[in-house]
């Protein structure tokens, strides 16, 4: 019997609407090794490495009726040319050249009738270093559908080694599984039908795109969050960070070093991830200013920063992946933009984060699962469509923020320079944003609304200078 989808995975994918595409993505920035790496290097990559990730040949099969979620079945017609492609900027290959290009990718949704998920490569990248090294990147998007929850492994993350030298891993002959008939399909539908008959009116109205029998579904957790959380029983502001949203994106990104982050924690006692939302307060508070928009001091954006609540050391730990499982929170923060001081911002951020952690006002992973759009390996959207509309009158935009390692990775020799997340956008809002620290550097990904943010660089540019005026409260 094949494997069915979960309730969560399966309201990826019947609440998916063409503004609000349900992939998550990734951009990873590699250096040439004189060895050379191409495309046909990734697809034999790949190809090596993809039984590691056995769903990445798996594509949905619908139940007729929709009597049943529907299923996982072999794709018999599996074609690696067809997910893994390739793609090459105009000279000079400029960084903007880059951004753009992944804002075109990333909108365009995933095929359904394949398996849910697509590689690039992206080659002449502008050289750059000492010796003007050559670069490529690597893109990946996945489907949220193909997360489980709890252990889920991308396809970006399986072609990584510790070394130069790629590990070595067995050949495996792969024979897809015939795939079920239909009769099949329904027989297994109403035998699971017998011990739960209320799951078949469920997944009638689910796929049948029923938002108020969803929406009926999810008001459990969504009280569990309004009473849980206290920020949560005001309405969050009115920001031009809420707006009607588009089929395109925008993409933009921002580079700092942990060391700053970690000397700011050392000087205030603070932890990283709080020196984290500090930066990103006062960003968003210069952008607005920019804008011309009214900053008072009461001013404030609202901010679902989901987290692991295991203690992780220095560095910040958003469940991005592995087997967090509960222990992941979502805490709703109100980013105190209106705040002049960097350093009081930064108390601020410091004294609010404390709060949710010593009185257990943080939402549980296992809440937030049952709203049926939230992946905790994801840690990126309340994804369903129910959820989504009321996310405009709860938070303004979610930040992500993703512990990698302190040491270089490599693809098949190719070291990784640079990793930049890319957060797929709720319903209604225009901005979201992703951050992974590696190798020493905290890398910034912002998935903007192409029409909302046509100023989605300038926002991407303050990070740095908000990082900036909280070191130099550090002379003074």
């Amino acid at each position: 019997m094949p494997s069915r989808l979960s309730a969560l995975d399966a309201s990826f994918l019947y609440l998916e609407e063409s503004t609000t595409p349900m992939h998550v993505g990734g951009v990873s920035i590699f250096r040439r090794p004189n060895s050379g790496f191409d495309y046909d290097r990734l697809v034999e990559l790949i190809e090596q490495r993809i039984a590691l990730v056995p769903r990445y040949r798996q594509k949905v099969r619908g139940v007729p009726g929709n009597l049943a979620r529907p299923v996982w079945v072999d794709d018999a017609e599996f074609d690696i040319a067809y997910h893994v492609r390739r793609s090459a900027l105009p000279h000079p290959g400029s960084e903007a050249q880059l951004t753009d290009l992944v804002a075109r990718l990333m909108s365009r949704p995933l095929d359904h009738t394949r398996p849910l998920w697509e590689m690039y490569l992206i080659e002449n990248l502008e050289p750059s270093g000492r010796g003007k090294t050559g670069r490529i990147a690597v893109l990946t998007k996945t489907h949220q559908a193909m997360v489980d929850g709890i252990s889920a492994i991308d396809i970006g993350q399986v072609i990584l080694d510790v070394s130069a030298q790629p590990r070595d891993v067995p050949d495996e002959l792969w024979m897809p599984r015939p795939e079920p008939s239909d009769g099949q399909l329904v027989l297994d539908a109403l035998g699971e039908a017998v011990t739960r008959p209320g799951e078949v009116v469920d997944n009638v109205r689910a796929a049948a795109g029923d938002a108020m029998a969803t929406a009926t579904k999810v008001v459990g957790a969504a009280g569990k969050i309004l009473t849980m959380a206290r920020t949560a029983s005001r309405r969050a502001p009115g920001l031009p960070l809420n707006a009607e949203i588009s089929t395109q994106r925008r993409f933009a990104v921002a580079r700092t070093d942990l060391e700053d982050y970690r000397k700011v924690r050392s000087a205030y006692g603070c932890d990283v991830n709080d020196v984290v939302l500090a930066v990103i307060s006062g960003a968003l508070r210069n952008w607005l200013l920019s804008r011309g928009e009214p900053v008072v001091g009461s001013s404030s954006v609202r901010a679902m920063v989901p987290l692991s609540v295991r203690g992780e050391g220095d560095v910040p730990s958003s469940a991005a992946g592995g087997s967090l499982g509960n222990r992941v929170a979502s805490f709703l923060v109100d980013l105190p933009v209106g705040e002049p001081s960097p350093l009081v911002r930064l108390h601020q951020v410091s004294h609010s984060m404390r709060e949710h952690t010593d009185t257990g006002r943080s939402v549980g992973a296992d809440t937030l699962v049952r709203i049926g759009g939230f992946a905790p390996p994801t840690l990126h959207a309340l994804g369903a469509r129910a959820a989504s509309v009321m996310s405009r009158h709860i938070f303004n935009l979610v930040v992500t923020n993703v512990p990698g390692p302190q040491f270089p990775l490599y693809a098949a020799g190719a070291q990784m320079l640079e990793m930049f997340p890319v957060v797929p956008l709720a319903k209604g809002q225009a901005v979201a944003i992703g951050l992974t620290s590696y190798d020493g550097g905290v890398y910034y990904g912002l998935n903007g609304d192409r029409d909302a943010m046509p100023d989605l660089d300038v926002l991407a540019g303050m990070v740095q200078e908000s990082l900036d005026e909280l070191l130099g409260t550090l002379r003074t």
